[in-house]
């Protein structure tokens, strides 16, 4: 394995600790006895070319410090390879480290289990989801961590993404009561693995490897990384009334056991339903329909 080690920084991650938790994190490789070498990149595409090229030229690892976006942009270039990534979780949401077991907001701490895991090669692999946008071809799809989502909750995201005031989670505050104003089900139609068909009215529809999104929110709380399933979290026809009792009970996970949420495992799935955006691990896909596929044992992690 190369001693050099690549950090994958967002420099305005959580409002700008993932430009000082880089330096902590290389501190603690760089005691372990590994080089490392920093990749930024003018945006995001320009970073993820500049990592592919790493992982060509042979990293022994990729360290992504930042939140579930830099996450996110790390496994495109990952999935599928002998390459370990590590997390050093600082940003907003962190709901990978979270699904994990990582430290969150603990740079120094992060960067030295990364550090050890290498060292010791304590190395677990996990299962990523892959999408695909209907017309994409077989070689295409984004690779996932988290939760693919679609539904209530991918509108209030749209919603928010159009605002520009105010600043922050509050945004999606404003939006999510803005959209509850609006608020109706969606016919869905989904299909799971090589089943029939299933027409339902929905609020919303998730598709997790892990447990959470949006930040701690537990949608799919059962779902385990390396199962090769995912579990798909439909809840039903709800009322404004039924959705305002029920959506908090989404931070403990106790959702599931609510009458108008149905839980499917599932190695792949595909969502139709018209109007409504495909979200994954917090980046926007596109409109549905999509499928996704659950790959076992796609990404190396250092845990």
């Amino acid at each position: 394995m190369s001693a050099e080690i690549t950090l994958l920084v967002n420099p305005t991650a959580g409002r700008g600790r993932g430009a000082h938790a880089a330096q902590p994190a290389a501190s603690a490789l760089r005691a372990a006895g590994f080089s490392v070498r920093t990749v930024l990149g003018a945006d995001a595409q320009d970073a993820l070319a500049r990592l592919r090229t790493a992982v060509r030229e042979g990293t022994g690892a990729v360290i992504a410090v930042g939140g579930d976006g830099v996450v996110s942009l790390a496994l495109q270039a990952l999935a599928g390879t002998l390459v370990p990534l590590g997390v050093v979780a600082v940003g907003t949401g962190n709901d990978f480290a979270r699904a994990m077991g990582l430290p969150v907001g603990e740079p120094a701490q992060a960067g030295r289990l990364a550090a050890e895991a290498l060292k010791e090669g304590r190395i677990r692999e996990i299962d990523l989801g892959r999408v695909y946008r209907a017309g994409a071809g077989a070689g295409g799809g984004t690779w996932y961590g988290t939760v693919l989502c679609s539904g209530f909750d991918s509108r209030v995201n749209d919603r928010g993404n159009r605002m520009r005031l105010p600043a922050g989670r509050f945004k999606y505050d404003l939006a999510m009561l803005a959209e509850l104003a609006a608020f109706r089900p969606f016919p869905y139609r989904i299909t799971l693995d090589d089943g029939p068909v299933i027409e339902t009215e929905a609020t919303l529809v998730a598709v997790g490897n892990g447990s959470s999104y949006g930040g701690g929110m537990r949608i799919c709380a059962d779902a385990v990384p390396d199962d090769g399933l995912f579990d798909v979290v439909v809840v039903g026809d709800c009322s404004r009334a039924t959705l305002l009792k029920v959506f908090p009970q989404v931070y403990k996970g106790t959702h599931l056991s609510h009458p108008k949420v149905t839980v499917h495992r599932a190695a792949k799935i595909t969502l139709e339903a018209a109007g409504i955006t495909a979200y994954a691990d917090g980046e926007p896909l596109g409109p549905l329909p999509v499928s996704a596929d659950c790959v076992p044992g796609a990404l190396r992690l250092l845990s």
